[in-house]
């Protein structure tokens, strides 16, 4: 893991030789390097990329084979650690990105869709292929159903076909295509750009978002506000207010 002096702290999947493959080593290195990230102050955003010509091909097979053969409550666990992984991305305070060159496929694509924003090189694909080994997606399904419509993630898993990056821009899965030529540099340079906004109204802003998953209107509102006066009380947001005001104010 590496921090930036812009707040980026870029974490990069490391098992080129597998295409990113997710084994429980890899699962456990990321699970560690968000907590870690969430606890540093310094971290203003995470960027997530792969090494080598893909971004991740989903989980180990030959992991999950042998997992399998020792039973319900061995692959119960295993799935579990993923879970925790998701989990722990979407609490993280900060906004996790992911950038996507090559192939995004299964348990990779789910991955690039449990990060806040995406980020997505011109030739990248995106795929569930689950379907076709008689395996299923469970796992993803959550934040895929949040991504795009129910329609849209129900035709993903049940045809497990692959999609490009814009096709995956135009139903939601990714949130912006960059050209293929110096990726890495803009991916790089529009995260160093989002850490720019204050870290405060960020994370105030990402836990109300999430947190408003199958609130009442009513209910919504009310959390609204107490966030709203929680914003105003941070030095970020008295800050700006006075530059603008400052800005706005007529010259003597």
């Amino acid at each position: 893991m590496e921090v930036g002096g812009d707040g980026v702290a870029h974490l990069v999947l490391a098992r080129p030789e597998k295409r990113n493959a997710l084994n429980g080593a890899l699962v456990d290195a990321l699970l560690e390097a968000f907590r870690e990230t969430a606890a540093n102050p310094d971290v203003r955003v995470v960027l997530l990329s792969g090494e080598g010509t893909d971004f991740c091909s989903g989980a180990d097979l030959a992991e999950l084979e042998r997992v399998a053969d020792q039973g319900a409550e061995a692959s119960l666990a295993d799935a579990s650690r993923m879970g925790e992984l998701f989990r722990a991305m979407r609490r993280h305070p900060r906004p996790v990105v992911a950038a996507v060159r090559g192939r995004a496929l299964a348990g990779g694509a789910g991955l690039a869709a449990a990060c806040d924003l995406v980020l997505a090189e011109e030739d990248a694909r995106f795929g569930f292929p689950e379907v076709h080994l008689g395996f299923v997606p469970a796992m993803v399904m959550t934040m895929l159903r949040r991504k795009v419509t129910e329609s849209r993630a129900f035709e993903l898993v049940v045809r497990g076909h692959r999609i490009t990056a814009t096709e995956a821009e135009r139903i939601g899965l990714v949130n912006h295509v960059l050209p293929a030529d110096g990726f890495d540099e803009a991916a790089r340079a529009w995260v160093a750009d989002l850490a720019t906004r204050p870290a405060s109204s960020v994370e105030l802003t990402k836990r109300l978002l999430y947190g408003l998953d199958g609130v009442p209107f009513e209910e919504g509102i009310a959390r609204g506000a107490e966030v709203n006066t929680l914003a105003r009380l941070t030095e970020a947001c008295r800050a700006g207010v006075r530059a603008f005001l400052d800005r706005a104010r007529p010259e003597a």
